[in-house]
């Protein structure tokens, strides 16, 4: 296996909401290239659901090498490559299109998170969850900033708009965090339409109390149950030792 001394089990949904009729979003599970990713499109019904798949079929096309940095660099390619074809169809038919874009890649003990917009990577590690990212928004910058408070941001009628995203520039801009993954840590990739729905101690919950293959469907099953508005997509992934065998 690519990531060595780790093995992964994983579950993805996603699924159009209660409000929505065509589902915007996208997702993307690869344990065996050690890649999961989450793009959330805009641009109108159509466009919007076919950026975010012109997104999880770049990135499934791609190979990635055996090491991290070269396998960050293929899917930073891949996601140049999306972008280049968003931007010109925005460019043809004279408005925006685009999407959020969310990417983990796993190596061994190492991870590394890429992303634009606001979808969002946590890792619960020991019962504890942690975001991997922070929300390229307005809003979130003005959290950041201590100008609003997570209560006042929540309903925030400036809580759509983005600072980044993919096929809006020429230039695409994304943001880099690396982390150490050890056994035991499960990783949620989500669209927003979760995370306006369940706070992290809902998401912690079920993340600690069910097998990802599972939970990705608790989670969007429970966002449902609450109205989800939006689309709603989960992907998690669940990172153990794997079985050695030692010679006698």
């Amino acid at each position: 296996m690519i990531a060595g001394a780790l093995r992964f089990e994983q579950g993805s949904r996603t699924d159009v909401g209660c409000v929505r009729t065509v589902n915007e979003d996208a997702c993307l599970a690869r344990a065996d290239a050690g890649l999961w990713a989450v793009a959330d499109g805009m641009g109108g019904h159509a466009r919007g659901r076919w950026a975010a798949t012109r997104i999880a079929a770049s990135l499934d096309a791609a190979l990635l090498p055996d090491a991290l940095d070269p396998a960050v660099a293929a899917v930073h390619a891949a996601l140049d490559r999306a972008n280049a074809q968003i931007v010109r169809a925005g460019a043809a038919e004279r408005r925006v299109i685009g999407s959020t874009v969310a990417a983990l890649v796993v190596r061994a003990r190492r991870c590394v998170v890429l992303w634009a917009g606001d979808s969002r990577v946590y890792r619960l590690r020991d019962g504890a969850l942690a975001p991997l990212t922070t929300d390229h928004s307005p809003v979130a910058q003005m959290v950041a900033a201590g100008l609003l408070s997570r209560a006042e941001a929540a309903d925030h009628p400036m809580g759509h708009m983005l600072a980044r995203a993919v096929g809006v520039q020429p230039a695409l801009a994304l943001e880099r965090r690396d982390a150490d993954v050890l056994p035991g840590d499960t990783f949620l990739l989500c669209s927003d339409g979760l995370t306006r729905m369940l706070d992290e101690t809902a998401i912690a919950a079920l993340l600690q109390r069910e097998r990802p293959h599972r939970c990705a469907d608790a989670l969007v099953d429970l966002a449902v149950a609450r109205g989800a508005a939006d689309n709603v997509t989960a992907v998690v992934v669940g990172c153990d030792e794997t079985t050695q065998v030692l010679a006698r």
